[in-house]
C-alpha cells in the first residue's frame, strides 16, 4: 500500500505538510499512524484522549477527525513554536486543548480524569515517566507508541532504551500487548482489569 491509496486524510492535512517543509519542521508523524489513531479513537465514543508530543499537529489532525462531539482530547509538547502552529490550525475546536509544557512534568501533576487512549510519541511518556502514564489509562483502554522500528535518525545507543521499553511492556501483567511490525514499528497495549 502506498500513500496515496489513504483517501480520508484530514482537511487541514495538507497545509501542515506545507508548513512542515516551511519551517524545515522533520519529524512528521507516518500517515499509517494516523488512519490507526483515527480508527481507535473513533472506537471510543465519548471518550478522554491524550497525545504526548505534539509536534506539528499531523498525528493530532487524525485524532481530531477521530473524535465525536461530546470527545475531548489534549495534547502536550514543550516547544512554543510548535504549540503555536498547532493552535493556529486548531485553536477553534473545543474539544481540544493544546498544552504548552514539559511532558514530564505534566504527567507527574496531573490529576484529572484517566484516558480511553494515550498516543506516547514523545520521551515523556514513552522512555519516563512510563510508570505514571500506563496509571492514567483506563480499562479497556489504549496505550500506543510508534518509531519502535529501527529509524535512520537514531542517536547511538537508543536501539538499547527501545528494547528495554519493549521488555518492560512485556512483563506488566496489566496490559495486552501486540507488536507491529508495521508502519514505523508500532505496539498497541490494552489495559486489563
Amino acid at each position: 500500500m502506498n500513500d496515496s491509496n489513504i483517501l480520508d486524510k484530514p482537511l487541514l492535512h495538507s497545509a501542515i505538510e506545507a508548513k512542515c517543509k516551511e519551517i524545515g519542521f522533520t519529524m512528521p508523524s507516518d500517515l499509517y499512524i494516523g488512519t490507526l489513531l483515527k480508527t481507535l479513537i473513533s472506537s471510543k465514543p465519548h471518550g478522554n484522549f491524550l497525545e504526548l508530543g505534539t509536534g506539528i499537529g499531523l498525528s493530532l489532525s487524525w485524532m481530531i477527525d477521530g473524535l465525536d462531539a461530546e470527545s475531548k482530547l489534549t495534547s502536550i509538547d514543550n516547544d512554543p513554536e510548535l504549540c503555536f502552529i498547532a493552535q493556529d490550525f486548531f485553536g477553534n475546536d473545543p474539544r481540544l486543548n493544546i498544552v504548552c509544557a514539559d511532558g514530564a512534568e505534566w504527567i507527574k501533576n496531573y490529576a484529572g480524569e484517566s484516558f480511553d487512549l494515550v498516543f506516547a510519541d514523545a520521551w515523556p511518556g514513552k522512555y519516563s515517566e512510563i510508570e505514571e502514564i500506563l496509571a492514567l489509562v483506563k480499562v479497556g483502554g489504549f496505550y500506543v507508541i510508534d518509531d519502535m522500528s529501527a529509524q535512520p535518525n537514531w542517536p547511538v545507543g537508543h536501539q538499547d532504551k527501545v528494547d528495554g521499553l519493549i521488555a518492560y511492556l512485556e512483563q506488566r501483567k496489566d496490559f495486552n500487548l501486540t507488536k507491529m511490525n508495521w508502519s514505523t514499528g508500532v505496539i498497541i497495549a490494552t489495559k486489563k482489569e
